[in-house]
């Protein structure tokens, strides 16, 4: 029995889609935003194919490599870029001027700079959020979506991460979250922090970096990886931390907690899937659920088995059949 049954886990596991093999960008530089920040692009992939844009997590999380991969190369000609303040954009962990609508200004300037009248849109976590507040401002540039780990930004959402939900699953590591904080403080975790993120001790900064930085880099996976290393390293976390709060204690600069899913109706024609883990610690299958209650349209998978990772194989083998899908529209 055993034998069999492993035997047709291996088939299973062989059938998954995976990342395209690794390829270098073409083309990258500096967008100047004309208000202190000079974000980092990269453009990939085949100058004459579908137009994509890859909006990464976060915020404050970056771009790496292994992101180009998500798409075919031969198919598709793509922007990567790091949003303002993280991975090689420049201030390094900056504040000012950093704002979603910031971000979205930036998005359509890339475009302008890549030359194309529409591009599908891929973002993941928080890319979600600022793929979906992107396509609602400008829905006529947005050919497709692909939206993974759905994250609104509703106050329910940030209190499950950080003040009383997700710690029930992972209490050691929560317990290390609070070790800085008072009694008094930890009855408000984003704004503790927020108060040493801003300290001008910059040990202090480092010090809360690092913990805010590793309680999400180590339950965003359904088990241990070692890519967790990366949330530790004093310069991405102080990027990640600082900026990630930044946006949370301001609600995402929204004008409404539902603002997302209120203004669905504008991009409910355009083509869509919602990619979502069952087991996502960091943002709740809940989430995935409500959005697709709004937006039937939008084609929705929930991959068991799996946590918040877009490297996740049901998530992954998902995220790379619908970019596939979408390179043949």
């Amino acid at each position: 029995m055993y034998p069999v049954f492993f035997k047709k886990v291996r088939g299973i596991m062989s059938e998954l889609r995976k990342l395209y093999p690794p390829y270098d960008a073409y083309q990258t530089g500096y967008l100047d935003t004309g208000d202190g920040h000079k974000v980092y692009w990269e453009l990939c992939g085949n100058p004459k194919g579908k137009p994509a844009v890859f909006l990464h997590g976060g915020p404050g999380g970056g771009i790496a490599n292994y992101h180009r991969q998500l798409f075919d190369p031969e198919r598709y000609h793509i922007m990567l870029f790091d949003q303002r303040g993280c991975g090689r954009s420049k201030p390094h962990a900056s504040l000012e001027n950093n704002t979603t609508w910031h971000l979205i200004d930036d998005i359509e300037k890339l475009r302008n700079l890549m030359g194309v009248e529409k591009w599908l849109v891929f973002g993941g976590s928080w890319g979600s959020t600022l793929s979906l507040a992107y396509a609602e401002k400008h829905p006529d540039r947005v050919s497709e979506l692909v939206l993974r780990g759905i994250f609104l930004l509703r106050p329910q959402e940030l209190h499950w991460y950080y003040q009383d939900g997700a710690s029930r699953f992972f209490p050691e590591k929560w317990e290390r979250m609070l070790s800085i904080l008072s009694e008094e403080e930890r009855k408000d975790v984003i704004s503790a922090y927020n108060k040493r993120l801003l300290s001008h001790d910059p040990q202090v900064q480092l010090e809360a970096a690092r913990l805010w930085s590793l309680w999400e880099g180590e339950t965003v996976t359904l088990l241990p990886s070692k890519n967790a290393d990366l949330f530790e390293e004093d310069a991405f976390a102080l990027a990640f931390a600082r900026i990630e709060n930044h946006y949370f204690i301001n609600n995402g600069f929204m004008d409404e907690t539902q603002q997302l899913l209120d203004n669905i109706d504008v991009i409910r024609h355009i083509p869509a899937v919602i990619i979502h883990g069952r087991y996502d610690m960091a943002c709740l299958i809940q989430n995935a659920w409500d959005l697709a209650q709004v937006w039937p349209e939008a084609e929705l998978h929930i991959v068991e088995g799996a946590g918040h990772s877009f490297d996740e194989p049901g998530i992954l083998h998902q995220l790379i059949k619908s970019t596939d899908k979408f390179a043949e529209q």
